[in-house]
């Protein structure tokens, strides 16, 4: 079956060629996957930094993924230490889903390169793949989906939790 069999309603990938096409085409794949019912959804970076999270569409479209039953949206970074200064919308809007929404973080002894990723749990995939000239690929492949997912598997299984909602103090 082809990607066009499997999502026949959904519009096609967004080319990806600057900044501001790559914020369209995690916008694009949030709402492809609200679409196609996926069920987890991954998200990948070293920081980030320049991912648009407090983007008032991509948080409605991830509210209304979210808002459906048994769905989980998987972050993995090296570090979330900038995301509250960066993203203090998405900050808060995590503490409302905090209980579908889990933060993981490669331990420091892990010297792997994460990619910037987002992929579901279907054929919907989006890689930033040359972070200095913002060039990428937007897929609805799901041969390129499964790859990326046995990968990020293998990076969740040595990473560990991180980033709490909620801080406790004293």
């Amino acid at each position: 079956m082809t990607a066009n069999d499997a999502s026949p309603a959904l519009p096609p990938p967004p080319p990806i060629g600057s900044r501001a096409e790559f914020e369209a085409a995690l916008l694009w794949a949030a709402r492809a996957a609200v679409a196609r019912g996926a069920r987890r959804i991954h998200l990948l970076d070293a920081e980030f930094a320049a991912w648009p999270l407090g983007d008032a569409g991509l948080l409605t479209a991830l509210t209304a993924w979210l808002r459906l039953p048994q769905r989980r949206l998987v972050m993995l970074a090296r570090d979330y230490e900038a995301l509250p200064r960066l993203h203090a919308r998405f900050v808060a809007w995590r503490r409302d889903w905090v209980h579908a929404v889990d933060t993981l973080a490669l331990p420091q002894d892990v010297q792997l390169e994460l990619p910037t990723l987002f992929v579901d749990d279907g054929p919907v995939s989006v890689q930033l793949i040359d972070p200095v000239h913002w060039r990428g690929r937007a897929s609805l492949d799901e041969r390129t989906a499964t790859l990326w997912r046995e990968s990020v598997d293998a990076l969740l299984q040595r990473s560990e939790a991180a980033f709490p909602a909620h801080h406790l103090g004293l």
